[in-house]
């Protein structure tokens, strides 16, 4: 019966290591596939309150990646907040992208509260 345990403990220790090296893997061939094919990555900052001029600079930053044929958009972000219209006008632009988006806030200590926090999760 012991003997039992260790072979089904050792199968599923077997299988959780395959699952966690493909896992690891992936995400290494993904960004592999973006450098060999000489796609870029277009980084975009909102590094204060969200408004119209935001709002603008962030849809015209997505057109630049499409013209550009981007593989990645990144947008960076340090913002108290803003209105609502632009944050609406940002989420839309970033929903609608053929191009997919990453958010991330930094530098460390930094913030993305009120209508930072909805673009984030967009």
């Amino acid at each position: 019966m012991q003997n039992m345990r260790r072979i089904k403990s050792s199968w599923f220790a077997r299988a959780l290591s395959m699952a966690i090296a493909v896992m690891l893997f992936i995400p290494m061939v993904a960004v592999s596939d973006l450098a060999d094919s000489g796609r870029v990555a277009v980084q975009l900052e909102i590094k204060d309150a969200i408004g119209p001029a935001t709002s603008n600079y962030i849809l015209k930053g997505i057109e630049h990646a499409i013209e550009v044929d981007a593989g990645l958009i990144i947008i960076e972000m340090d913002t108290p907040g803003g209105l609502d219209s632009a944050m609406r006008d940002i989420i839309k632009g970033i929903l609608n992208s053929p191009i997919p988006v990453a958010t991330y806030v930094s530098p460390s200590g930094s913030r993305a509260a009120s209508a930072g926090t909805y673009i984030l999760y967009a």
